[in-house]
């Protein structure tokens, strides 16, 4: 029970007798009528029935005590029956509103809103002098109903709307108490900035209005009233610009009340068609779409959102489409990101661009400059804002040297101006991050570019050059013989140069992928860049690729090669939703034993789908998910809005070694095989498929880890140590010999394939240069095997007695 009860006033025993009065008789008349019509099915509309007719007939007091002996009632169709008992020619007094609130007390509290049902309709018919000692009582009432989401939202909106007109009876506030309440930090923030705005003639009713918009679509009928309420308030453009702008700024999550108002008020900014009106919508429609840092992606205005996002892309100019594509690589959600991909369809359309070239074209280059810098005087300093690799950083120089950190004197005199640096800092790396992602997306398309087109996108773009210059693309004069090569620089520009650093003729462009070469081109670009020292900025030249197997091809529509696989869950979802995956989640409530995880490819055109289930423990009370299984890999295509289900045979190779490589990801990095202290945790559900897949044939992406081995094993120290075969790392230590499965990285110890269990928490593999840095295993691989071919020199206690007793202990070596 919230304060509300403490605050409510007593009925004296006199005022409760009238209450009380007659009740008994009216509750046995109107049950009657109930049962009767119960034989008509009457918990949807029990008002409907012929017999109710004779309700409607009952003299104004009898239907009053009908009223109040319904009261408190939970049952399905109690709040209609109340609703037509208290029609407005019933007077009610300020002891039954009493009466009523001490019932729900006394009843234990609010249950599901059906017992505030006829004190909410008593309150605003009371008069000012009635409520006056109500106020407390009601505006802490309110405020529990509005962040009681047990209650159904229509019924919850519905009881804060009546308490509030009572409230604002009694106060004579001029602005309706549940509209910007304080259920958020954002109602009061803004009530406390604009509040003589808020009270301007019109105003109130304009934003009454606004919030009465239930659908993301506005009826002609509510925007010809929209139109007119905005015309006859004072200023009322301006208000609602002024408003939208405060919630731009806020920048935090709102509760459902206010998301409501917003909605609406995004509907009255869309009725201005200048500049400004555009880049404030685009401002909002980002703010309401984005998700707290620790939330799972729920935004912070979904309802907004959605409306937002949908008026955003019948606008003009280029704010609409940088602020759709930016979603698209961000958006969790998935009711948004589905609304941000057809938005950014539609706009694409009505401008003559496919999917994939409107989000091309819409990346922001921050004001940065070709070198990928931004640079700004600060006092006496130049600070800096350049991409350095895959990030965004902030440095200071003065007369030219750099600094280390940030000076004292621009932290002290020039704070703003560093505010506004740092925020330029991470909208940078936002950038970066959502960038590199749809650079490698590209690898499952056949996307194709005229050269100067290519050049000016992925070599001249201060934010997509630093993937496109590190990454191998073909050309072709005929559109059928393709040649490879790598950005280089010359006087005159970007040109693609082969192995050898001949200029290749310019003519079409595309992304190289390693499915459409043969193993002597793959292996040969592997071993140029391994020479050439370049990381690329995700795997490419060492890409694995998956090919249709019989198998698949026999069973027609999904693929079972990824199936039975136990993943830790947590990880594994976290990583999916990483890779752009959208999926329910997993839990222990009833719905949530499946799920399916789908993401489209291709530049839209193919989805995958990855089902996986959770694994129940009957002895577990745990009611999160730990552990999940893996199940079937199925394939669409679109057609027009809907899916259709493909044949794998249908799919095409970049889109199905694409999808298949993600799928492999996942079980490769969260399987349950890859932890090495999984042996020792006394739990037998699982331990057979651990045992089998710690050991198991290597999947593609431990193959090219092989491969990579293979070429970087003969640069190292350890090079006379260590062996390769079709599984593992074989080292040779100074105390005894070790094998590391490259699938798993987990290590076994000669001659009796004893486990060791060492768990890296920071790869160590000195300089040795890494052709790419998104394999975590490769990096685990090396730095074991580095350790272990000095074993006589490991010092932790842990790990000898392991060595000594040739057994697992449940410890671990922090590297």
């Amino acid at each position: 029970m919230g304060d509300w009860e403490a605050l409510l006033p007593r009925l004296t025993e006199t005022e409760r007798r009238q209450v009380e009065a007659g009740l008994a008789e009216a509750d046995e008349r109107i049950r009657a009528v109930l049962r009767t019509a119960s034989t008509y099915h009457w918990e949807s509309s029990v008002t409907s029935v012929p017999e109710w007719a004779t309700v409607r007939s009952w003299p104004v007091e009898e239907r009053r005590r009908a009223a109040l002996a319904m009261h408190g009632e939970s049952a399905s169709g109690t709040s209609d029956v109340v609703r037509n008992l208290a029609t407005a020619d019933v007077t009610f007094t300020r002891a039954d509103l009493v009466w009523c609130l001490d019932v729900v007390a006394c009843r234990g509290g609010v249950d599901n809103g059906t017992d505030l049902e006829l004190p909410a309709l008593i309150a605003p018919r009371l008069t000012a002098a009635e409520l006056a000692d109500l106020v407390p009582a009601l505006s802490a009432l309110s405020s529990e109903v509005a962040d009681d989401y047990f209650i159904a939202a229509a019924t919850r909106r519905r009881t804060v709307t009546l308490f509030g007109r009572a409230i604002d009876r009694a106060t004579g506030s001029r602005l309706p108490s549940w509209l910007l309440h304080d259920g958020d930090t954002f109602g009061p923030a803004v009530r406390a900035e604009v509040g003589d705005v808020l009270v301007a003639p019109g105003v109130p009713e304009l934003l009454e209005h606004c919030a009465t918009l239930d659908r993301p679509t506005a009826t002609a009928k509510w925007l010809r009233r929209l139109d007119d309420l905005l015309a006859a308030a004072n200023h009322g453009p301006q208000m609602v610009r002024r408003l939208l702008d405060a919630f731009a700024a806020h920048g935090r999550s709102v509760h459902d009340d206010s998301d409501r108002l917003l909605r609406g008020l995004v509907w009255a900014l869309s009725r201005e068609r200048d500049e400004e009106a555009t880049d404030l919508l685009a401002r909002v429609t980002a703010t309401a779409a984005a998700a707290p840092r620790q939330a799972s992606g729920f935004p912070h205005a979904q309802r907004t959102a959605i409306t937002a996002v949908r008026l955003l892309a019948d606008r003009d100019g280029d704010a609409p489409v940088r602020t759709l594509a930016r979603l698209a690589g961000t958006v969790r959600n998935r009711a948004v990101r589905s609304r941000v991909e057809a938005a950014l369809t539609s706009l694409g359309a009505r401008r003559g661009w496919s999917l994939s070239e409107v989000m091309e074209l819409a990346v922001d280059d921050h004001g940065l400059g070709p070198d990928g810098r931004l640079r700004t005087p600060v006092g006496s300093y130049e600070a800096t804002v350049e991409i350095a690799g895959d990030r965004a950083r902030l440095i200071f120089a003065r007369d030219g040297v750099p600094l280390k950190g940030v000076p004292a004197q621009v932290k002290q005199a020039h704070g703003d101006e560093l505010a506004w640096l740092r925020d330029a800092v991470k909208r940078v790396g936002a950038t970066l991050v959502s960038e590199r992602q749809r650079v490698e997306g590209l690898l499952s398309e056949e996307r194709t570019w005229s050269y100067p087109d290519w050049s000016s996108r992925f070599l001249d773009h201060p934010v997509t050059a630093t993937f496109g210059r590190r990454l191998l693309w073909e050309t072709s004069g005929d559109g059928q013989r393709w040649t490879a090569g790598l950005p280089r620089r010359d006087p005159d520009g970007w040109t693609l140069v082969d192995r050898a650093g001949r200029a290749l003729p310019h003519g079409q462009v595309r992304l190289w992928h390693p499915v459409r070469a043969d193993t002597a081109e793959v292996l040969a670009w592997r071993e140029h860049l391994l020479a050439a020292g370049l990381t690329q900025p995700f795997k490419q030249v060492f890409r694995e690729i998956y090919l249709r197997t019989p198998a698949e091809e026999k069973t027609h529509t999904y693929s079972n090669r990824f199936a039975g696989h136990i993943l830790r869950y947590r990880q594994a979802n976290a990583l999916l939703r990483g890779r752009g995956w959208q999926a329910g989640y997993l839990s222990t409530w009833d719905g949530g034993y499946e799920s399916e995880a789908t993401k489209a490819f291709g530049g839209g055109e193919w989805r995958a789908s990855f089902d996986h289930a959770l694994v129940d423990n009957p002895e577990s009370r745990r009611y999160d998910v730990e552990h999940c299984s893996t199940d079937q890999v199925r394939f669409a295509r679109r057609d027009g809005t809907a899916w259709q289900p493909a044949p794998i045979v249908d799919v095409p190779p970049l889109v199905f070694s694409e999808a298949m490589r993600d799928v492999d990801l996942f079980v490769g990095v969260t399987s349950i095989a890859t932890d090495p202290e999984w042996a020792d945790r006394g739990e037998d559900r699982f331990s057979a498929y651990w045992r089998r897949a710690v050991v198991a044939e290597l999947t593609p992406s431990a193959q090219v880890r092989r491969d990579a081995l293979a070429r970087l094993l003969p640069r190292m120290a350890i090079a006379d140590r260590v062996d390769l075969s079709d599984r593992h790392l074989r080292v040779r230590g100074n105390l005894r010999a070790y094998r590391i499965h490259l699938g798993s990285g987990n290590v076994m110890m000669e001659p009796d394939d004893t486990y060791l269990c060492i768990v890296a928490a920071r790869a160590r593999t000195g300089r040795l240069h890494l052709p790419f840095d998104d394999d975590p295993l490769l990096s685990t691989i090396l730095s074991k095997a580095i350790m272990l071919a000095a074993d006589d020199k490991i010092t932790d206690t842990t790990v000898l007695a392991q060595l000594r007793r040739g057994g697992a202990t449940g410890q671990s070596l922090i590297m």
